[in-house]
């Protein structure tokens, strides 16, 4: 009986976040804050600031999410550094999840054996990956009464480079991943009794929609552009396929240290976050992160850039914030 109950309290004490679901408030709201490009090298100095960054602003923002969009290790070995990472995120028990940018599989470790040691975070709440190195996912945000699924949460993996020369610089989502999230998509809609729900998607390497938003002279945009997007040379349709589906509001990248701007590229909000890291890459932004606010029910959120030294800047509220009405009257 007495191992019984050690066993029993043992897997109690495994359980707690990787089962537990997200939910909307008593207010009606939630809360996410994404980290980006943490560049972090485990025996350099500089990189200390990137956990500081983390501890700083969660503490400041109390979220219900954090996510980090990759590139999140810089340096051997790959798990020392990683682990470092989740134990900074595991003392602030706050549920996280970890998706990989082009860098992370750089320091001698695949992404499969990096995506098993971030599953062992305390308040890692990614699904296990099964055969694949680095799943995509949906994280559902249930309704404040725990009933149904309120908003989705899309986290995307954007792989790294092409495999063959000539192809540009950064890899894209490939058609899969665009049939995947279609299925996903339809099937929320279908329960929801075809009303796509709210939804936002997160990834590292920004989408090719980027460049085309940031073009547009007309584009109302806010936050810092000093870089060109680094996107893939080729477009595989997902944004065309979340035009489609109609339940993505918003994409949230990183990869690009000089840019934390948004913009609305065709009802779709198109976003940075803030450089988090130290000084172990090209940074010219203090470093911080994006917080997000979701609306129960509600096709709409705020966002700003919360910086490590407590400073807010660039809030917003989607959509009304990328909307100029004389622009749409305006004759030419």
């Amino acid at each position: 009986m007495k191992r019984l109950f050690l066993f029993v309290m043992a897997a109690v004490l495994i359980w707690p976040l990787q089962a537990q679901k997200l939910r909307f408030n008593g207010k009606g709201e939630f809360k996410i804050v994404q980290f980006t490009d943490l560049h972090y090298q485990s025996e350099n100095p500089r990189a200390k600031a990137a956990l500081c960054c983390i501890e700083e602003v969660i503490t400041v923002e109390n979220p219900d999410l954090v996510i980090l969009t990759g590139d999140n290790i810089y340096s051997k070995p790959a798990d020392v550094a990683m682990q470092h990472i989740l134990d900074c995120l595991d003392a602030k028990k706050v549920p996280y999840v970890l998706l990989f940018g082009n860098h992370d599989e750089e320091q001698g470790m695949t992404h499969a054996q990096l995506y098993d040691i971030i599953r062992t975070g305390k308040y890692n709440i990614q699904p296990d990956r099964g055969e694949v190195a680095s799943p995509d996912y949906v994280l559902e945000v249930v309704s404040s009464d725990g009933t149904k699924p309120s908003a989705l949460l899309y986290c995307l993996d954007s792989h790294s480079y092409p495999k063959k020369k000539g192809w540009g610089q950064y890899a894209w989502l490939t058609f899969d991943q665009v049939s995947w999230y279609r299925q996903q998509s339809q099937a929320y809609t279908a329960k929801a009794g075809g009303k796509p729900l709210p939804a936002l998607a997160f990834l590292h390497i920004p989408l090719p929609e980027y460049a085309l938003g940031a073009a547009n002279e007309r584009t109302i945009m806010h936050g810092t552009r000093m870089e060109a997007a680094c996107c893939p040379n080729f477009n595989t349709g997902f944004f065309t396929a979340a035009m489609e589906q109609g339940d993505i509001m918003g994409f949230f990248c990183g990869h690009d240290h000089d840019n934390d701007y948004s913009l609305m590229y065709q009802h779709i909000l198109l976003a940075y976050g803030r450089f988090s890291g130290g000084n172990t890459e090209y940074n010219h932004l203090p470093r911080g992160a994006r917080v997000i606010v979701l609306k129960e029910g509600k096709r709409t959120f705020d966002t700003w850039i919360r910086q490590a030294d407590g400073k807010q800047v660039w809030p917003t509220t989607y959509p009304t914030s990328y909307v100029k009405d004389n622009w749409r009257t305006r004759k030419d």
